[in-house]
């Protein structure tokens, strides 16, 4: 323990990855404020997603939590990110991707029409701002430009992240962006450090009201909003270093929900229906088949996130803390084990193992 508080640690923290924190929390706060106001606001105006078909929640709930996160995540970028053009991408594309999304929230949109939208909020970030994915970086200081490939590259690499952050925990992102900013603060970019930082606290923030019972849903305004400034900041991190693998954190963080969209394409293609059908067949709704609540599914998909971005870290030369998530993450995946083990009645087969377990007293 004493390698993880050394002087040399605790400097390189504060230097490096505290000036996330401040953002982080001022985005919390603002969002903890608007998401009320949000909740309000989809009521009047009828942005509420009704139970039945593939949702699972009782009762109609909110879905302008996307806009009550982006306020809070403008906010601390106004007050705490320099006025450049970098900043001011992802502001903008950020924000327009949760207002269109609004639209199919309320209306829902045909899916060739959210494609499209899709595309276009891709190629302003690209073609407008500039962010794009120049090169591929690889072990030895091997550098492959993309030279044409670039725009294409970058714009399938923003509307994946839109796609796989579509129905996302908005607490995977949070964790997402937290492996971003540690993984920023070790090549030393301050801005992206605090670009990762307003998003962890975003999410946050709406977290409070979003965890189940959820009181609001953060809807595909909310989804397409956290997947363009998660593609963004993941850019904009590689952008200036060339570091071996240097997507790997944001990537393999993202394993779990990118496995999962892949499959449903998968999936629904050899059945033969549109990549686009929703159904119930996704990861968190087998595990809930299985026998976990929701909050237990979150637990899982926060503890395989933390877990696969850790490993992403130890390129970054976070190695230890791959041990502290893997600890983290048992200990979070046997409280869940053993839950869903008592609400089933489920007896283990073994008697001498049951032996060494406290036998129930006699019922009186």
């Amino acid at each position: 323990m004493s390698d993880f508080f050394s002087d040399q640690a605790l400097a390189s923290i504060t230097e490096h990855v505290l000036p996330g924190l401040w953002p982080l929390l001022l985005a919390f706060a603002v969002c903890m404020i608007a998401v009320p106001l949000a909740i309000r606001l989809s009521r009047r105006y009828g942005v509420v997603a009704q139970p039945g078909g593939r949702h699972a929640h009782a009762n109609p709930t909110p879905v302008l939590g996307g806009l009550a996160m982006w306020i809070g995540f403008a906010m601390a970028l106004l007050v705490f990110l320099p006025r450049d053009t970098q900043t001011l991408a992802v502001l903008v594309v950020s924000g327009l991707a949760m207002g269109l999304l609004i639209v199919d929230d309320r209306w829902s949109m045909p899916p060739v029409v959210k494609l499209g939208v899709q595309v276009g909020l891709a190629l302003l970030a690209v073609a407008g701002f500039g962010i794009e994915i120049r090169f591929f970086s690889l072990p030895g200081g091997h550098l492959i430009q993309l030279g044409l490939l670039m725009t294409p590259v970058s714009v399938f690499w923003l509307v994946g992240m839109q796609n796989t952050a579509d129905g996302l925990a908005a607490g995977v992102v949070a964790i997402v962006a937290l492996i971003l900013m540690l993984a920023a603060g070790q090549l030393k970019q301050p801005e992206v450090v605090q670009l990762s930082g307003a998003l962890a606290g975003c999410c946050g923030g709406f977290l409070l009201f979003n965890f189940h019972p959820a009181r609001i849903f953060m809807g595909d305004s909310g989804a397409h909003f956290l997947g363009m400034a998660l593609g963004m900041i993941s850019i904009l991190g590689v952008a200036k270093v060339a570091v071996a693998f240097a997507l790997a954190a944001p990537v393999l963080a993202l394993a779990l929900p990118i496995a999962d969209t892949g499959w449903a394409i998968l999936r629904r293609r050899r059945q033969g229906a549109s990549v686009a059908t929703p159904d119930r067949l996704h990861l968190h709704h087998r595990l809930q088949s299985f026998g976990l609540n929701p909050r237990q599914t979150c637990y899982v998909f926060y503890a395989a996130s933390a877990l696969l971005g850790a490993l992403g870290l130890t390129l970054f030369g976070h190695g230890r803390i791959l041990a502290v998530v893997v600890v983290a993450a048992a200990v979070l995946t046997s409280t869940v084990a053993a839950d869903l083990l008592q609400h089933a009645g489920w007896r283990i087969p073994a008697r001498w193992l049951r032996r060494l377990l406290a036998e129930p007293p006699p019922a009186r």
